[in-house]
């Protein structure tokens, strides 16, 4: 039953999208008013750029530890490395991408267009959807 659920099924459509200059503390906010782990990140033109993450945000806790002051840009502080992940894609497949990876959530593409985000917490709503 598992391997015939797609990536599309469950992945989060509605995304927040953050900019190459937006504040770092702003996309944190962001990201915990949107109750999200990762948001995509995306250049002037529209392509991703990277992924800023919870992870990502450790960084700035550090750096602003350190450095006494709270300032950066997401482009300081994001993952530009990301792993997609296509939306007609089974939900097996993902959890195998899943298993070997340390990242929470992955961007979703459906004809090469961003369409989503899917995280670990995804999987397990299908997993527990399909009984």
């Amino acid at each position: 039953m598992l391997a015939k659920i797609t990536v599309a099924e469950y992945m989060s459509k509605r995304l927040v999208k953050l900019k190459l200059d937006t504040d770092v503390i702003e996309a944190i906010k962001l990201m915990l008013n949107h109750k999200i782990t990762s948001a995509p990140v995306m250049t002037e033109q529209g392509t991703l750029a990277g992924m800023f993450s919870e992870k990502d945000g450790m960084k700035v806790v550090l750096e602003s530890a350190y450095n006494q002051g709270m300032s950066g840009k997401v482009a300081d502080f994001m993952t530009e490395e990301t792993i997609s992940v296509e939306a007609d894609a089974s939900i097996l497949e993902l959890a195998e991408t899943f298993k070997g990876s340390t990242v929470r959530s992955f961007p979703v593409y459906d004809d090469g267009d961003l369409v989503g985000v899917i995280s670990r917490s995804d999987v397990l709503r299908a997993l527990t959807s399909s009984k």
